[in-house]
């Protein structure tokens, strides 16, 4: 028998042993990286070219009933103590990668409020900055990109991309702004807007569903026909009679009884127009029906897997059809706000840019109603931003201050986002059979 040998036999499974599948972790280097940088910038600021005084943050305005305490932080030790507390959570989400761990949003959250608490306190050096004041501003600024990014998630989870964001705002703003003024009513052009945005959304919808054009190529071509359109009737029919055409009375601001008490939240978000409590209302009800209706199940089922919606009897052009349409609806609202709730008149391409910042803001908000909102509110912060410090008289250079939004919106996407998965389907035309 010595001169034999055995093979060690590797043990085979059971015929009927259940199979397991490994999954392998996908490492995004992407936040940490982005922490580095943001860490990097924090010390150079802060530290190394620190500024010395105090900078002092009034939580209270004069009119408020509950007067908060206004907060004296000095800047040099306050930037000191933040660039420690990034360079940690900088170090932290590398660990994290390391294991395999996701990057946790609250996490990413904390480390925003903290850099913005030391930026503020190095620019305002000697200053005071009322923040009541900035997160008005910041609100305001962010009703279109909210009512934008709300189009975009509808339109994108049902399947169709929508670059025509920024058409279908400022089809709204012109709208609303003409109606209102000829009819002296702003709720009629409140509709208005809505029915603009709903137009605008049919012709994406109906060449991107039904003649299978490219989906990116439309609303780029929408976007452009809306911005000459509006562009040609300002200039040959609002200026010819302004006073008629081009006036149109602005939804006042309402307080909501012991709401608008609330230190700091209230006057910034219970005293306000109608316009932005929509807002909070198309917010609330578009998360819930898009996760916990019906109607949510069969669009989101429709924008991942056209095939298997359309197998179980789901008409999947019908429903993407009448989806878009009511995305554009909703971001008419948006568009109604730049005239019945801010400016108070239509000018050529006010809405500057704001249609594609929205677009971000679903990216960084990974098509989700909430999250996108809260993107929106960081873009919108960062836009005001530059309001404010130029009020102070800040050393930050105007020109760096014009382009914050779009840097912000850049690192949003690219750096802080991670791995984003859109809607399987979206950008896909189906075609039946």
């Amino acid at each position: 028998m010595s001169g034999f040998t055995l093979d060690k036999q590797t043990p085979q499974p059971a015929p009927d042993a259940p199979i397991v599948l490994e999954t392998v972790a996908v490492r995004s280097w992407k936040a940490p990286i982005a922490f580095g940088i943001f860490t990097v910038i924090a010390f150079l600021l802060f530290v190394i070219w620190h500024r010395d005084g105090n900078s002092t943050f009034r939580l209270s305005s004069d009119g408020d009933v509950i007067q908060l305490p206004t907060v004296v932080l000095p800047s040099t030790v306050t930037g000191i103590v933040v660039t420690i507390l990034l360079a940690a959570i900088t170090a932290l989400s590398a660990y994290l990668v390391t294991t395999g761990k996701k990057v946790p949003l609250w996490l990413i959250t904390v480390f925003g409020v903290l850099f913005m608490v030391g930026f503020l306190s190095w620019a305002a050096a000697g200053k005071a900055i009322p923040i009541t004041g900035l997160l008005l501003g910041t609100v305001a600024l962010s009703v279109p990109l909210i009512f934008g990014a709300l189009g975009g998630v509808i339109s994108e989870r049902v399947g169709v991309v929508n670059i025509a964001i920024e058409g279908q705002l400022l089809a709204g703003a012109f709208s609303s702004a003409f109606v209102a003024s000829v009819t002296g009513n702003a709720f009629l052009g409140l509709v208005a807007a809505m029915i603009a945005g709903t137009l605008v959304s049919f012709l994406l919808a109906a060449f991107s569903i039904k003649y299978l054009v490219d989906q990116v190529i439309v609303g780029v071509v929408l976007n452009v026909l809306v911005v000459g359109l509006t562009s040609f009737l300002y200039s040959q029919v609002l200026t010819k009679n302004e006073a008629l055409f081009n006036s149109p009375p602005k939804f006042p601001r309402i307080n909501i009884p012991i709401l608008s008490e609330i230190p700091l939240i209230g006057p910034v978000l219970f005293r306000q127009t109608i316009i932005i409590y929509l807002m909070y209302i198309a917010v609330a009800v578009v998360f819930f029906c898009l996760f916990y209706t019906r109607w949510g199940l069969r669009l989101r089922a429709v924008g991942e897997h056209p095939q298997a919606a359309d197998t179980v009897g789901i008409n999947v052009n019908r429903t993407r059809f009448w989806n878009v349409a009511l995305a554009g609806a909703i971001v008419g609202l948006g568009g109604a706000y730049f005239t019945l709730g801010s400016v108070g008149a239509f000018n050529k391409e006010m809405t500057a840019g704001a249609g594609y910042i929205a677009l971000a803001a679903v990216i960084f908000g990974r098509w989700d109603p909430l999250k996108a909102t809260l993107a929106a509110l960081l873009f919108g912060f960062t836009q005001n931003l530059q309001f404010a410090l130029s009020a102070i008289g800040s050393p930050v250079p105007s020109a760096f201050m014009l382009m914050l939004p779009y840097v912000v919106t850049i690192f949003a996407v690219a750096g802080l986002v991670g791995i984003s998965r859109g809607p399987a389907a979206a950008g896909k035309p189906y075609v039946k059979g």
